[in-house]
């Protein structure tokens, strides 16, 4: 399991690699509903839950779609079929679902119907996820650009270079967009222009989408780092190291929860990276961790999904 779960008036929402999107109890993980794509299908898009509907991506070597279900039921709504994989999460903003492709793509549809609004051609496969803040949708390419785009045209608004793809999701808080790339790096750039604030060099490519809180940037790399940088900056504040490839943060009440591939979640002090605790799961957690009410949920590798607490 590679999607990170939502969750959603006490249900979770996940996607799985048998083709399934689940619905489960948050208090108990009893199944609520399951909806099968079919076929050969993947579902490693996280799900996006509005007005009542889940919204997500699967890909196979004959369906790649983009899926809207009723999250009481698990009916199908609507689906788009793009032109390539669709492993890139929906984003929901005003009664329209933005998701990339790997048709190079990145597609604006309507929430209600499904319908394309319209569309933007990049230069590679978009398996970043786009960000809405302000009427502005942020993506990375791997044409090795990050996009802005205006929300209700597409129309182009900036595009910044990086050295390599971009597949980590860009995060947005206080005007600035964080991203990494498989150049190694972690770029800060002007929300309104693009123009490079800073950039801070990890030792390997960063997949990791960042999570930005308290003004400090959390992200992983897979040096087998997570870095705490300076939001306004970039300097490292503090690293932890583990032997593994890192998922995409969650920060909550001053922990930090990161998913890795040596088949643990652990739990990070957010002010000192220092270890709290963490969950040994059955293998790789390339899933990020959700948290919600106190409880942390992930997917794993053997593809169960979790819920645990810290104490």
């Amino acid at each position: 399991m590679y999607s990170s779960p939502a969750v959603v008036d006490g249900v979770v929402y996940v996607g799985s690699a048998d083709g399934n999107v689940w619905a489960l109890k948050a208090g108990t993980g009893r199944k609520l509903w399951k909806y099968t794509i079919g076929g050969d299908s993947f579902v490693e898009s996280s799900p996006a839950v509005a007005g009542g509907v889940v919204y997500v991506g699967a890909y196979s070597g004959s369906d790649n779609s983009v899926y809207a279900l009723n999250a009481g039921t698990g009916a199908k709504l609507w689906s788009y079929t793009a032109g390539g994989w669709v492993n890139s999460s929906p984003a929901v903003a005003s009664g329209v679902v933005y998701v990339g492709s790997w048709d190079y793509n990145l597609y604006a549809l309507s929430a209600s119907t499904g319908t394309k609004l319209w569309s933007y051609a990049t230069g590679g496969p978009l398996v970043s996820s786009p960000t809405v803040v302000n009427g502005v949708v942020y993506v990375g390419s791997e044409d090795d650009n990050v996009y802005a785009l205006d929300a209700s045209t597409g129309a182009l608004l900036w595009s910044y270079a990086t050295g390599d793809p971009v597949d980590s999701s860009p995060a947005v808080a206080n005007g600035v967009v964080y991203v990494g790339s498989d150049d190694k790096n972690v770029y800060a750039l002007n929300a309104s222009t693009g123009a490079l604030l800073w950039s801070y060099a990890t030792g390997n490519y960063v997949l990791s989408s960042p999570a930005v809180a308290n003004s400090v940037v959390y992200i992983g790399s897979t040096d087998s780092n997570v870095y705490a940088l300076n939001a306004g900056t970039g300097a490292k504040v503090w690293s932890y190291h583990a032997d593994g490839r890192w998922s995409s943060p969650a920060v909550a009440n001053g922990v930090v929860y990161v998913g890795c591939t040596d088949a643990h979640v652990y739990a990070l002090n957010a002010s000192s990276g220092a270890k709290l605790g963490g969950y040994r799961a059955g293998r790789e957690v390339e899933s990020s961790p959700t948290v919600v009410n106190g409880v942390v949920y992930f997917g794993s590798g053997q593809g169960a999904v979790y819920a645990y607490g810290l104490k």
